[in-house]
């Protein structure tokens, strides 16, 4: 019988865990229901698709994937500028560039983004995009999060942040509460774009507000952890060849993966899928997975402390895990 390491941890409340050696088919297989009915049922993983690549269409708000009552995941694509500043009453805003440019315009500076790169407006701060073709992810987490990452840009003041920019001298503010969600505007007036982007911050209480760029390493690694607030983590997980012997339950949090790159084959004790970019799963607390791929393969990882739902529409579930399967799986590498 196979045998696997099994690691249970307790991120994101304390660096904690257990290895554990264990029966990888005694491990997948779920006991049959007894006459007292003494647990749950529970229900296979299910994945939701959102496109990587950008579509001709209106501009419309972001579209929900994930809430819960510490974070909020959106899809966006853009190409054009939204409709007004935004300004967050209660969380930071935390973004991935899928693929395209996109400007990104704050009182703390303006940054250029490209595939790949990680940004995080801090909360309280007003920000405005001009995507180019573009689609991006969003992260309102409940302020405040620390920059954990390598850093490899930051915000600069700009006479102009684009080229063609004209000056709104009354554009629209609008600040939002509960995590940047639609109809949560607390407050919505005019405001000087000018005066904004050039100088409006006069001072700040917190020393460390800044604005930079992250982007992950890329080496094979657990999690590179670029984010951490109390009760969220924000990471990437890249892999060479794995054949997945490797456990992992996470006690105290819920894991959401965002396929990046790459395919790969997630096993768990909630079922077996195949995830491909664009593809989104979240997995419940203690639940045991694992990832099997033959190819390099990223994803971020999410670890919230709360129960995560799933707000946008399921386009596919997993089938349940067996340990013939896994085995057909590995043996075809």
């Amino acid at each position: 019988m196979t045998k696997i390491t099994h690691i249970i941890d307790a991120l994101p409340e304390s660096e904690h865990f257990v290895k554990l050696l264990r029966r990888e088919d005694l491990f997948l297989t779920a006991p049959p229901p007894s006459v007292m009915k003494l647990w749950r049922d529970h229900e296979s993983l299910a994945v939701t698709h959102f496109a990587q690549e950008w579509k001709p269409a209106k501009f419309a708000p972001p579209r929900d994937i994930f809430s819960c009552d510490s974070l909020r995941l959106e899809w966006q694509q853009m190409d054009n500028r939204q409709p007004f500043y935004h300004r967050n009453a209660d969380v930071d805003e935390i973004s991935y560039q899928v693929s395209g440019e996109r400007t990104l315009m704050t009182e703390l500076g303006t940054v250029e983004l490209r595939t790949g790169d990680f940004s995080r407006i801090p909360v309280g701060i007003a920000h405005d995009n001009w995507g180019r073709k573009e689609i991006h992810l969003l992260f309102y987490v409940i302020a405040n999060a620390v920059d954990m990452g390598p850093v490899v840009g930051k915000a600069e003041i700009k006479q102009s942040p684009f080229e063609g920019w004209k000056p709104n001298s009354s554009a629209i503010e609008m600040i939002t509460e509960c995590l940047g969600a639609k109809g949560c505007d607390i407050s919505v007036s005019h405001v000087d774009e000018d005066l904004l982007l050039h100088g409006s911050l006069q001072e700040s209480t917190d020393s460390d507000t800044k604005l930079v760029i992250q982007r992950p390493t890329a080496k094979d690694s657990e999690a590179e952890w670029l984010y951490k607030s109390a009760r969220v983590w924000i990471g990437n997980v890249h892999l060479n060849v794995t054949k997945g012997e490797t456990y992992r339950s996470h006690r105290r949090a819920t894991a959401v993966h965002c396929q990046i790159s790459g395919t790969r084959t997630l096993v768990s004790q909630r079922g077996t899928v195949e995830l491909q970019p664009g593809d989104f799963v979240s997995i419940p607390r203690g639940s045991g997975y694992t990832s099997i791929c033959k190819e390099e393969s990223s994803y971020i990882l999410i670890l919230a402390a709360d129960d995560v739902a799933l707000k946008s529409e399921i386009t596919k579930k997993a089938e349940t895990s067996s340990v013939g399967s896994v085995a057909e799986i590995r043996a075809s590498f």
